[in-house]
């Protein structure tokens, strides 16, 4: 064998190996890769009580109740599926009925999600209040439509504009 071919056979053999490690890797952190499970994924699974997980979908209309010392129990759907949620604590600002939300936490022996921490999703067009205000100081704020901003760069300085 030549010197050539000794060097693109150790380097062929280093790619195999680094292949095959980095497949190892991502089948041990298959379940770990997906940011959360839907309500019908859940049940797909069959995920055993006390395995922790994320629950993401929409709460669904006219699920939310409240009870005493915060607790909080509702339902998330995601169109196939709906699984109830038991939470115990303070609902972030953006949380409501028909809004995106991801609950982490574990299922119980009833099948009731108990979540420990609950996170409200929000669309592409949310902006922070204190930019929305800002904007509209600067005299750069127009409606679009249904009420919610458009943003386009203006073209004239690098600072964005709020346009139709």
């Amino acid at each position: 064998m030549t010197r050539k071919q000794r060097r693109l056979t150790m380097i062929g053999g280093a790619l195999a190996i680094l292949a095959i490690a980095a497949g190892l890797v991502l089948n041990a952190l298959r379940d770990s890769i997906v940011f959360f499970s839907t309500p019908t994924m859940a049940a797909e699974k069959q995920i055993p009580a006390g395995k922790r997980f994320r629950l993401g979908g929409m709460v669904e209309q006219g699920s939310l109740q409240r009870g005493d010392n915060l607790a909080v129990s509702f339902k998330v759907s995601d169109g196939g599926a709906t699984l109830p949620v038991n939470y115990k604590g303070i609902l972030p600002d953006l949380f409501r009925e028909g809004q995106g939300v991801v609950a982490e936490g574990a299922l119980d022996a009833h099948g009731v999600f108990k979540a420990d921490t609950v996170l409200a999703k929000h669309d592409e067009t949310y902006m922070p209040k204190e930019v929305a205000d800002a904007l509209k100081k600067q005299g750069r704020w127009k409606e679009g439509e249904g009420g919610k901003p458009v943003v386009s760069q203006d073209t004239t300085s690098a600072n964005p504009s709020i346009t139709r």
